[in-house]
């Protein structure tokens, strides 16, 4: 077997952001409301069990109102939107080969539902994939990193209506047609298995309007799988020499003890993070989650 020595000439090598995480200008230039600008930042000190996954509708009225002045950190960002140029030389500066980031869903569709996009919103990353571009920089783009529009939760209560794929479709073609020439590597959903976790982080739903939430969940997450197949299919159409990636957040589980039990659920746990690369990759349900 040959002796693999160093990484290939043509390994991309670089880093990894989110608009949510960098952008700020949450409120700029036509953007509407994502998921993360309801984001709060809850110390730790303050934290109880998942009050900082939690979101509720008493939260979003008050915050929508006003009558709520808490601190929002994905609102601001490092306000890459205003400074992308001077932070991308400073990445090139690195060495760095690759930029994975996302298009923020709501600065294309504010609403998520619109039948045209933002101009304002595509301009921007027209010139951000070309500055990339200018210093050799392979951009690797997420559509979804937590940014589903809010309108979507405020006319559907998000991903747990099946017509927000349509939605979700739309746009993948729209910035597919738009960056065709700009962009080679796509992900559909930023770790789509955050849904059971934080429901409406991973999908913007509002937990405190159902009446079985668990079950919600995993219907909304079935809607991101149905999606994200759909808009694998329409990158294929349009470039076919595009690639399309999943990501998970990877959640390893080790047995706590030799006990058969520990070791079984450990081995259930795996099952379960595993299913959520399984049905993107393999287009297809497990069958162990038919016990579920």
């Amino acid at each position: 077997m040959e002796n693999i020595k160093g990484f290939k000439k043509n390994f991309l090598w670089g880093g990894a952001t989110a608009a949510n995480q960098i952008e700020g200008a949450f409120n700029i230039d036509g953007k509407g409301l994502s998921s993360a600008d309801f984001s709060e930042y809850v110390p730790k000190s303050q934290r109880t069990g998942d009050n900082h996954m939690e979101v509720t509708s008493d939260f979003i009225d008050k915050v929508k109102s006003g009558q709520y002045q808490g601190h929002f950190p994905k609102r601001v960002g490092i306000d890459f939107y205003h400074n992308y140029k001077e932070d991308i030389k400073l990445f090139a500066e690195m060495g760095f080969k690759a930029f994975r980031m996302s298009i923020n869903w709501s600065r294309i569709f504010p609403k998520g539902y619109e039948n045209e996009p933002n101009e304002a919103g595509l301009a921007f990353y027209d010139d951000v994939f070309k500055t990339l571009k200018s210093y050799n920089i392979e951009p690797v783009v997420t559509l979804s990193h937590y940014e589903t529009p809010f309108g979507l939760t405020e006319k559907y209560n998000g991903w747990i209506n099946r017509k927000v794929i349509d939605h979700f479709v739309h746009y993948a073609e729209t910035v597919f047609n738009r960056y065709k020439n700009d962009v080679k590597y796509w992900i559909t959903f930023n770790e789509i298995n955050v849904i059971n976790i934080s429901p409406f982080t991973g999908a913007c739903i509002i937990s405190d309007k159902l009446d079985h939430p668990i079950a919600a969940s995993y219907q909304a997450l079935h809607h991101q799988f149905v999606a994200s197949a759909l808009a694998t299919q329409k990158l294929k159409e349009i470039d076919p020499s595009a690639q399309m990636g999943c990501m998970i957040a990877r959640m390893k589980h080790y047995p706590y003890t030799c006990n058969p039990q520990d070791v079984l659920k450990a081995q259930q746990e795996d099952q379960m993070n595993l299913m959520y690369t399984d049905v993107q990759v393999r287009g297809e349900y497990p069958n162990f989650s038919n016990n579920f």
